[in-house]
């Protein structure tokens, strides 16, 4: 009997109920989350190793019987995994012809040639490949030179093709106003639209608790002026900008689709226009006021952002706390948004999304499109899998139908 068969089947069974059935509580929303984003698209490849593990210890003979019936186990719930994975497709699908009509992809196959509906088994063979030989990337462009290389943005782009008017999509990314860079987060949708003909910039802004809110959105208000400026240089269309991006960058990207030409969120640079086209936020922080009143949403007010982000009270202070709750700042011109969040996010509750898209529902004259996705965990568009890639190409399609709106606005 192999002692480390049933230690590597323990380990793989704890992993897989974890992703299954994420641990509760405040405290361990870090470590389960961790575990349950890896297993949960990572599923596939934990399953092959898990049968080949097996079928390697049943060769050799006397294998373990709890590890053979822990291994089982675990294959039952990868298999879920895989399954909910593979559904999500189908639900970005209906949540995209819920909001933009059930011909939408019609309307598109009109236009478009490579919407690319399928994903490339290359692709998610060995999904932490986030290189495209289609893209090329310019690296650390300042966008604001006071700011060392926190003021640094990258711009990706169709390698080799003379673009000109191209939309743009501007990348925030995540890691709790507190850590991340511009190059961990949203890579795949980055070299996906990139690859399709749009210009794509990445930026780094200035973090928690060195700077306090609101220089995380003041820098992304910079970041839009500095594409109203110069992205025309790259190829782009300054004239239509999309904003994206995941956990504390889906914050902000609402929040910046939100308050379009806010005075205070543009110190010095009041008069450039910040309107943006559309959004899509990933797993976002809608409410940092607390005001849905769920106890998670109150324990990360009191417990992290009232300390590390925005460095104040809210029992003595609560309005710069509802400010920067995109939850409590929904109007009727918001631009056409996506919100994308997953059913068992460890991090931030889906209940923040649910009831950020009734409230911007409820005013917005522009389309609203939601996509719940059972069985994610937050981060999961990181690197490629069979569900990440799946949204990927259906925020593409998204993407491409706000443009072809816009543009036929403007005839």
């Amino acid at each position: 009997m192999s002692r480390t068969y049933l230690l590597r089947q323990l380990l793989t069974a704890a992993l897989t109920a974890n992703a299954v059935r994420p641990v509760p509580g405040y405290w361990a929303g870090v470590p389960s989350m961790l575990g349950g984003w890896l297993t949960s698209e990572l599923a596939p490849h934990l399953l092959t190793l898990t049968a080949a593990d097996t079928a390697r210890e049943l060769a050799r003979g006397r294998p373990s019987r709890a590890g053979l019936a822990l291994a089982a186990g675990s294959a039952v719930g990868l298999g879920a995994l895989v399954a909910e994975a593979s559904a999500a497709r189908r639900h970005v699908d209906e949540a995209l012809r819920e909001a933009l009509g059930v011909d939408y992809l019609d309307r598109l196959g009109a236009t478009y040639t490579d919407l690319d509906l399928s994903t490339p088994l290359s692709q998610l063979a060995w999904p932490f490949r986030l290189h495209s030989d289609e893209v090329e990337v310019t690296k650390d462009v300042p966008y604001h030179a006071d700011h060392g290389k926190r003021g640094l943005l990258d711009v990706y782009r169709q390698r080799d093709t003379e673009l000109r008017d191209a939309p743009v999509l501007l990348q925030i990314h995540g890691g709790a106003w507190s850590v991340g860079s511009k190059d961990t987060q949203g890579v795949p949708l980055m070299l996906h639209m990139a690859a399709r003909g749009w210009v794509c910039v990445a930026i780094n802004y200035r973090l928690s608790p060195r700077d306090r809110f609101p220089a995380h959105i003041v820098d992304v208000k910079r970041a839009i002026a500095w594409v109203r400026e110069h992205v025309a240089d790259h190829g782009g269309n300054p004239g239509f900008l999309a904003l994206t991006g995941g956990s504390a960058g889906g914050h902000l990207t609402a929040l910046a689709a939100l308050t379009p030409n806010d005075a205070e969120y543009q110190p010095g640079f009041e008069h450039v226009d910040t309107t943006v086209q559309a959004a899509v936020p990933f797993y976002g922080v809608y409410d940092l006021a607390g005001s849905i009143g769920t106890r998670r949403a109150l324990q990360m007010r009191d417990r992290f952002l009232a300390p590390r982000v925005l460095l104040g009270d809210p029992a003595s202070d609560l309005e710069p706390f509802e400010r920067a709750s995109p939850i409590l700042r929904v109007r009727r011109d918001a631009p056409p948004m996506l919100v994308v969040h997953g059913a068992r996010d460890s991090l931030v509750e889906v209940e923040q999304a649910r009831q950020f898209v009734a409230r911007l529902r409820a005013v917005s004259e522009r389309p609203v499109a939601y996509a719940e996705l059972p069985g994610t965990q937050h981060a999961f568009d990181v690197f490629p899998s069979i569900r990440s890639a799946a949204v990927v190409r259906g925020v593409d399609r998204f993407l491409r139908s706000t443009y072809d709106d816009a543009v036929r606005a403007a005839r």
